[in-house]
């Protein structure tokens, strides 16, 4: 395991108006912080159950973080994940030496043909958060930050089924009981909220969110008492906030996370510091940076789109020479960037005469985006803008 590095991160420091800084388990081995756990409790098993070798179920870091661990203790490991898991996670958990089974669409259904496979070959499976192993294994995260961070007085954790979150609860409070915790969830897969309240594990009905990574419809019944106990507050942040916590962490941190793995920034960039309660200075866990090329790609535009730093709108024009030139003159002089441009002749509501375009630009900012529409709608243009 390394000792990840913990960075200053002035925007966000600014933004709150505490130190704030990132604890990089983006940069752990197979990036993410799931080693922990799992070596702790690979590392544990008897000569016995080692010699059955460990099963896994996962869509990604868990699959990851159990292969690699087994490799680390020399011995076998089977992983299940969907069909329709990510090409650079499967290569990638295939690379740290577990043989690798895609079957069916969702982590639910291999979970059930991994739990097939413990029964019928003796491996033992290895649950991603909900056994006391595992979550005493992403306690050392807890420990190790305060060592780098002895001052810190609020600690914010992305949290899905809540083994990392209960793990650094329990090593910070064991500790310092006064560190405040904020656990973060995505508010398509927020299980922990409803589950507080009620007292007990609540399942969710459905989830939707980019951040698959925290995406679990059950929190784990181990955590749970750690979490009751121990974590101060759990909000929730939207789909827009995580693309904007991303599209910071690479412009201004350089830092490469995944949506789940900035749950925690996009938490300080979108609750104020009274309702997250934060006191003295801040650490956010960046929990993971595995994501594939093509969902990073999406999710950086859509970020970019809700910082109003991209402004997509749609224009009706004459369809004379000159017509598109004129659109775009006042683009160019309100400032903005054209990204891309595409004509339509084809929708019903246009006139003999008339063409509707598609405008991509690219702008500073929301007040800029603002200065674009209105100076479209100053020059008699009827503007659309696209969602």
């Amino acid at each position: 395991m390394r000792r990840t590095p913990v960075v200053a991160s002035r925007i966000l420091s600014d933004l709150t108006g505490h130190e704030v800084r990132l604890k990089c388990e983006n940069l752990q081995r197979t990036g993410s912080f799931k080693p922990r756990g799992a070596y702790n409790r690979i590392a544990r098993l008897d000569a016995e159950q080692r010699a059955h070798g460990v099963v896994a179920a996962s869509a990604g870091n868990h699959a990851q973080g159990v292969a690699w661990a087994a490799s680390q203790v020399g011995i076998t490991s089977t992983v299940f994940m969907p069909v329709g898991v990510s090409l650079p996670k499967l290569v990638a958990t295939k690379a740290y030496g577990a043989t690798v089974h895609l079957v069916g669409n969702t982590v639910d259904e291999a979970l059930k043909s991994a739990r097939e496979f413990a029964e019928r070959t003796g491996a033992t499976l290895i649950h991603p958060f909900d056994h006391l192993d595992i979550v005493a294994g992403q306690a050392t995260l807890g420990t190790e930050l305060l060592q780098q961070m002895p001052d810190v007085g609020t600690i914010v954790v992305p949290t899905g089924g809540g083994g990392l979150l209960a793990g650094v609860a329990a090593a910070v409070k064991l500790s310092k009981p006064d560190i405040r915790i904020v656990g973060v969830q995505a508010e398509g897969a927020a299980a922990w909220p409803a589950s507080l309240k009620a007292g007990h594990p609540i399942a969710l009905e459905s989830m939707s969110t980019m951040a698959d990574g925290i995406a679990i419809g059950l929190p784990g019944s181990v955590p749970f008492d750690h979490v009751q106990g121990w974590v101060d507050d759990v909000v929730t942040v939207s789909e827009d906030a995580l693309s904007r916590a991303l599209v910071l962490c690479i412009e201004r941190a350089k830092l490469i996370v995944e949506p789940a793995g900035a749950a925690a920034v996009a938490a300080l960039m979108t609750h104020s510091a009274e309702e997250l309660g934060l006191t003295g200075s801040v650490c956010a866990i960046l929990s993971g940076g595995n994501i594939d090329p093509l969902l990073l790609t999406h999710v950086i535009t859509h970020g970019l789109r809700a910082g109003g730093r991209y402004l997509a709108v749609r224009v009706t024009i004459s369809d004379r020479p000159g017509g598109l030139t004129g659109v775009l003159g006042v683009v160019r002089d309100a400032g903005a960037s054209v990204v891309d441009v595409v004509h339509s002749r084809t929708g019903g509501r246009l006139g003999l005469e008339e063409v509707d375009v598609m405008l991509t630009v690219e702008t500073r900012g929301p007040d800029h985006r603002g200065s674009v529409l209105d100076a479209l709608g100053a020059a008699g243009y009827a503007v659309h803008v696209e969602n």
